[in-house]
């Protein structure tokens, strides 16, 4: 007889156990939400685009444009190389002012893999030579995003079509490189001018995040996540 009841018990505690695990996964489910890009209250001239000051001009007669191709986290490294290179190269510019090549750089493009290294470099400059290797590139973030992907923490997002696989793996790119950074922060820290591509899936077209297709889309540019444009190009080629 106390067998019996013994079994019965901890069949009774196990089902409980499970139906309180599913109980919470359903609340987190209902938290999640989808992040939506802020509209425009009122339309003003793009505070983040091309534009070089009258001195600048005077100091440079060449304009110096970066592409950076996709291919994931070799592609992220040899955009790198590419920067380390160009710090190191000095030239004289027209009035006999010597400086780096990298200094003269005005606009970086980036797919995939190379857009992190532009959006990084653009929201970090030199800063980024102190420690890029040992916080990305020598990282291993695809085990990381797997890890979570197989964390019961994250269900919850993961299966929300409010959010989803994606926005798990933009904060944990925030996490590792960007600090959360967004586009407004990326004007503030006066580097060069940096344009990140994507695809739409829809279209199959070219989508550029930039201020100008945002105001097509009545939307603010500014508060956008650098880690979501990154990720827009790049989730299943991380790593690789």
């Amino acid at each position: 007889m106390s067998r019996g009841f013994s079994t019965t018990g901890t069949r009774r505690f196990a089902w409980a156990r499970a139906a309180s695990t599913w109980l919470v996964v359903l609340l987190v489910v209902g938290c999640a939400t989808r992040p939506v890009n802020p509209p425009i209250a009122k339309w003003q001239p793009s505070p983040y685009e091309l534009q070089r000051s009258t001195s600048d001009a005077v100091q440079r007669d060449n304009l110096i444009i970066l592409a950076f191709s996709g291919g994931g986290t070799r592609a992220a490294a040899f955009s790198y190389g590419v920067l380390e290179a160009l710090r190191d190269i000095e030239i004289q510019g027209p009035l006999g002012r010597k400086g780096r090549l990298l200094d003269q750089v005005d606009i970086i493009t980036g797919v995939s893999g190379g857009s992190f290294t532009a959006l990084a470099y653009g929201l970090y400059g030199d800063k980024l030579f102190d420690d890029y290797e040992k916080r990305f590139l020598k990282r291993n973030v695809q085990g990381e995003l797997i890890a979570r992907f197989f964390n019961p923490i994250y269900w919850g997002d993961m299966s929300s079509v409010g959010r989803g696989r994606s926005e798990v793996a933009a904060d944990l790119y925030d996490e590792v490189l960007f600090n959360g950074a967004t586009f407004a922060d990326l004007h503030k820290a006066g580097g060069p001018f940096i344009n990140v591509s994507a695809t739409d899936i829809a279209s199959g077209s070219r989508f550029v995040f930039n201020e100008q297709n945002f105001d097509v889309l009545c939307a603010n540019l500014g508060p956008i996540r650098l880690s979501r444009a990154a990720l827009a190009r790049s989730t299943a080629r991380l790593g690789r």
